[in-house]
């Protein structure tokens, strides 16, 4: 599956999440190193915007905030193909960090090309944004700013 998606500004948010040692341990095994403390925001929209709630979907996601004609078209779309990799979620000092879906991709701009992950949060203000987790700083290695449009292949 391929996913067209406009590089977004995000909250600034995700490092709090991203940063924790429980997190990145399992991040380690999805990504095969430690995961840059921050997410790449994509927005999505049509056809991409659907195949994003079929993924959505398949890891256990309620999608009721998606339209009723968009849950309808995910319906139809197969993504059993993609492997899920679970991201348990804990509890620390009384706060609890919730657990997400991820699911393995690569990341393409202009040519370049780096290996990352689909990372869909248990509990999200998001519906059509998608958040990819590397190893690197995807700004910074693709020279991406916000507008720029990429592809997103789901391995």
């Amino acid at each position: 599956m391929r996913l067209t998606g406009t590089v977004s500004s995000g909250l600034g948010r995700a490092h709090i999440f991203m940063a924790q040692p429980h997190y990145q341990e399992q991040f380690k095994a999805l990504l095969g190193g430690t995961a840059w403390p921050g997410t790449l925001n994509l927005t999505i929209e049509g056809d991409d915007l659907v195949n994003y709630i079929a993924l959505r979907k398949e890891s256990g996601i309620d999608t009721l905030d998606a339209s009723d004609e968009d849950r309808s078209a995910a319906s139809q779309v197969d993504v059993s193909m993609h492997e899920l990799h679970r991201i348990r979620g804990f509890l620390r000092d009384g706060v609890s960090f919730g657990g997400a879906t991820a699911f393995s991709a690569s990341l393409e701009f202009e040519g370049n090309s780096t290996e990352c992950a689909i990372l869909i949060p248990d509990l999200t203000r998001h519906t059509d944004v998608v958040e990819i987790i590397a190893c690197h700083f995807l700004r910074d290695k693709l020279s991406l700013n916000d507008d720029d449009v990429v592809q997103i292949h789901v391995n």
